[in-house]
């Protein structure tokens, strides 16, 4: 379609308007800098992170007008390398993505009302003034909308590169840790910025498939969150192992140590992804650090072995877990000897499972029909006719092995179908 003469009209004065604003590039930049500092709390950085901000925005606003003055297209080749370098230094920061993409929102929004203010300063034919703003709102946008894409591309591969580089290096140190060699605790708490002195809950995060691809910063996230909702005052200390696996401890005050194990099984995600987690118990100082871990280990190999639906939390706090984990090392020879100690009562169906739950809880009461009536809300006739059935359901009595079926009822309880006899 040929031009007007109201479109070169339009075109020469919005060449005037961005060629006065070019003019003040320092004071657009600064102007525009502030603002995005003011609004956005993640990029009150130090002076060198708010000095190339201020570099980012020059160059980009440096594009827009180049584009608007002079039909430049607005996919230049590459993007202003300073765009480019402070979306690495946020990345290596860990400040989240959604940060940097509402600061070329703001910084476009921002850039919009300064020119505004130039096309009423400079006082325009009004049929020209909307069309001038349109025109170069339109550049604008494109150029945002391109350079947005780019600069979250950068941030995204420098994070995963950072994450890995960070993360060998602080996996081959807390291995070292984990070996229980002499250390000095001042220093490895100076290099890994983690409080070596404080309870830690150790924790192990991990997804059972690899659909999804690299879930690593979902995993990392969850830690955080879980941190959150214990009361720890600080961030936890985690490491991949692969792709859907991490490790985990979190750093909690004595007091927040002894609240853990309920907080833990009140703990819920909003996360639809949310990973599985094994976790230790809270213990003190550089061997509670070890220990806990070892401790969730033990969590882990039941959670995985247990073949009953994900738990999502799988506690070694939770009291016989870590009984069983060391008595299901072997799990073949585990699930032999429960068979054997609880006959035909260990055959995976609902009323066995039934009977199985409530002989459980009648030995822990210590042999109260009264105590088991409690903890389950049953009448304490309905838990003595339970308890006989399932005596005879086994075949035998219990007074002369009473240990060894609290025992195989305890397997039962954690390891699920891994320990019983398919029904038929």
């Amino acid at each position: 379609m040929p031009r007007t003469d109201h479109d070169t009209a339009v075109s020469d004065a919005g060449a005037v308007v961005v060629r006065q604003l070019a003019d003040r590039l320092d004071e657009v930049t600064a102007e525009i800098q502030q603002y995005l500092i003011a609004e956005i709390d993640e990029l009150r950085g130090d002076a060198t992170l708010l000095d190339l901000l201020r570099d980012s925005v020059e160059g980009n606003v440096a594009t827009i007008f180049a584009a608007a003055q002079h039909t430049i297209p607005i996919e230049p080749d590459e993007p202003p390398l300073a765009a480019l370098e402070y979306a690495r230094r946020l990345a290596q920061r860990g400040v989240a993505p959604n940060a940097l993409v509402r600061a070329y929102r703001l910084g476009q929004q921002r850039l919009l009302a300064l020119v505004a203010q130039e096309i009423r300063r400079r006082e325009l034919d009004p049929t020209l003034e909307l069309d001038v703003f349109d025109e170069i709102a339109t550049v604008t946008f494109i150029y945002i909308d391109w350079i947005s894409q780019r600069v979250v591309e950068t941030y995204q591969d420098e994070r995963d590169r950072w994450l890995e580089n960070r993360n060998n290096m602080r996996a081959v140190r807390i291995r070292e840790i984990l070996r229980e060699s002499p250390l000095d605790v001042d220093a490895v708490e100076q290099e890994m910025q983690y409080p070596f002195g404080r309870y830690h809950l150790a924790l192990m995060l991990w997804f059972d498939s690899e659909e999804a691809g690299n879930k690593l910063g979902r995993l990392e996230q969850h830690a955080r969150e879980l941190a959150g909702w214990l009361g720890a005052g600080e961030p936890p200390l985690f490491v991949a192992t692969d792709r859907i696996t991490g490790w985990a401890w979190i750093p909690l005050s004595a007091q927040n140590a002894r609240s853990a194990p309920v907080r833990i099984r009140q703990f819920r995600s909003d996360h639809p992804d949310q990973p599985e987690v094994a976790a230790g118990a809270a213990l003190p100082g550089i061997t509670g650090f070890r220990y806990s871990h070892q401790l969730a280990t033990y969590a882990r190999s039941v959670a995985q072995a247990s073949g009953t639906p994900p738990a999502r939390i799988t506690s070694a706090a939770e009291p016989g877990l870590v009984a069983a984990a060391l008595l299901g090392s072997d799990l073949a020879q585990a699930r032999t000897w429960v068979q054997m100690v609880l006959g035909p009562l260990v055959t995976d169906t609902e009323p066995d499972a039934r009977l199985r739950n409530t002989l459980r809880l009648f030995l822990q009461a210590g042999s109260s029909f009264k105590g088991a009536s409690e903890v389950m809300n049953l009448h304490a006739n309905s838990v003595k006719y339970r308890v006989q059935r399932a005596i005879e359901r086994r075949g035998m009595a219990i007074d002369d092995d009473r240990l060894d079926v609290e025992i195989a009822l305890l397997m039962c309880a954690w390891y699920g179908t891994a320990m019983l006899k398919p029904a038929g």
